[in-house]
């Protein structure tokens, strides 16, 4: 966690005091500083070789995406519970995905889908699918940075991000589109304390204070300010001699929020081109959306966020949780009929994912990104009498790509209505290990001390998903 304190109470006409330099980066109330924190993981950071060189951005579909329509349509299947959107051909001979993934379909070489992944979860509890319910009750991103520390030691980025649209967009208002009971448990650090909760650069949540930076509160919702207030406090650092008496860790404390930070978050030093190719806010309006209750969580955006989540990963973060939200399909009047917000949503995730995948090819990172797509829950086989699905855990959708994983393969089978898996059927336990050992070296990281037992046991305990590990 990041924190810039507000110089005006301590500015003189000579500028920044000493002592406003010394605050920048207090990680919390009773917490260390950054500057601490910088020394204390030089001297006693984890082994080498136990983290791996790899990142996992999360793509989390808040509300249940249905797994039919999804990677699993089952046309042969009655009308009742076929897939609402028909389907489309993919790659693999033999395979075929929802038609509202048609970009997907013609990657499917690049992708891993799950059939017989469930998360067990019939409700909306978003904490329990991504801690897989371990003693801690941390998520796998908490994890994460529990064993790799807060921030990145070059980049000084946060190693543990969380993407809502608002971070994205100026002209939204916090909040405005996200399930704000969800924030406290998506991301969640359970019994590792808030120290080890997701950065969120929108400023929401518990996490409200995580950037004070040297504007008053009422400016600190705007990413604009915080971005040009970063670079002018910089500069001004340059000009009037802060630097001098500090020592190098302040000094890396100090370059690591005024330069590595923003810079990362700063979408406009992308090419245009690739803003571009990775826009999804022309799809659809959400103006269409806001009349149905449950779709007024939903954005156009998630192209934007994709975008930053690549950057983040790129400038050293490792665990991005980007949220998607509006997927909570019963069509009951709080979502339209038959489906109906698959067509929209469906196509951006479609957008979305595939500009992301690209893009990692591209760069050479698709080995070094490990992309997981899913939700707290699937959506009941048979269609209700508005032609909508209904709460169901027993299949979700997930999709994974990159991270050096073998990829072209669907994992598992479920029955003819994809209401159970056939075969072997994996739960949150398997994703997270699997996401735990692209991450790590599980044997090396048995043997820090400092690692806390419940992160092994849940990577050791549980085989991760069959068939991706290289």
């Amino acid at each position: 966690m990041l924190t810039i304190h507000d110089p005006l109470p301590n500015r003189t006409c000579q500028g920044y005091s000493r002592r406003d330099f010394l605050r920048v980066g207090a990680i919390g109330t009773g917490a260390l500083s950054l500057t601490e924190m910088l020394r204390m993981q030089a001297s006693a950071g984890i082994s080498p070789g136990v983290l791996k060189d790899k990142s996992v951005v999360l793509l989390f579909l808040q509300g249940g995406p249905p797994h039919i329509e999804f990677f699993d349509p089952k046309m042969s299947a009655p009308t009742e519970i076929n897939c609402t959107t028909g389907e489309v051909q993919t790659r693999l001979p033999g395979i075929t995905f929802g038609a509202t993934f048609p970009q997907l379909a013609q990657r499917a070489d690049r992708l891993a889908i799950v059939r017989s992944y469930g998360s067990g979860n019939g409700g909306h509890s978003y904490g329990e699918v991504l801690s897989a319910n371990n003693p801690t009750k941390a998520t796998v991103s908490s994890m994460y940075a529990r064993v790799r520390g807060n921030n990145h030691p070059t980049s000084g980025l946060p190693t543990n991000v969380l993407v809502l649209p608002e971070a994205v967009s100026d002209g939204l208002k916090l909040g405005s589109n996200f399930e704000t009971s969800a924030l406290p448990t998506l991301t969640q650090p359970g019994s590792f304390g808030a120290t080890y909760a997701a950065f969120n650069p929108s400023g929401g949540g518990d996490l409200q204070q995580d950037m004070r930076l040297a504007v008053t509160p009422a400016r600190l919702g705007d990413r604009k300010s915080l971005l040009s207030d970063l670079d002018r406090f910089r500069r001004k650092a340059d000009v009037n001699g802060s630097f001098e008496g500090v020592d190098a860790y302040q000094r890396q404390a100090f370059e690591m929020i005024t330069r590595g930070v923003a810079d990362a978050f700063d979408l406009s030093k992308e090419d245009p081109a690739t803003v571009e190719r990775y826009d999804t806010s022309h799809l659809f309006k959400l103006e269409d959306l806001t009349r149905w209750n449950d779709m007024r969580r939903a954005s156009n955006l998630l192209g934007r966020q994709m975008l930053l989540a690549r950057r983040l990963c790129e400038a050293g973060c490792g665990f991005v949780t980007v949220s998607d939200c509006g997927w909570d399909y019963h069509a009951n009047g709080n979502s339209p009929k038959n489906m109906a917000g698959i067509y929209p949503m469906g196509g951006q995730v479609d957008h979305a994912v595939s500009a992301f995948i690209d893009d990692l090819e591209y760069r050479g990172l698709s080995d070094k990104i490990l992309l997981v797509v899913t939700g707290e829950m699937g959506r009941t086989p048979r269609k209700n009498n508005s032609g909508g699905r209904d709460h169901y855990g027993e299949l979700t959708p997930l999709l994974m790509a990159g991270g050096g994983l073998k990829m072209g393969q669907v994992i598992g089978h479920s029955d003819n209505h994809a209401s159970r898996p056939i075969g072997n059927s994996y739960r949150p336990e398997h994703l997270l290990s699997t996401i735990l050992h692209t991450l790590f070296d599980v044997g090396k990281l048995r043997l820090e001390q400092q690692v806390p037992r419940e992160i092994i046991k849940l990577a050791e305990a549980n085989k991760p998903i069959d068939g991706l590990l290289a």
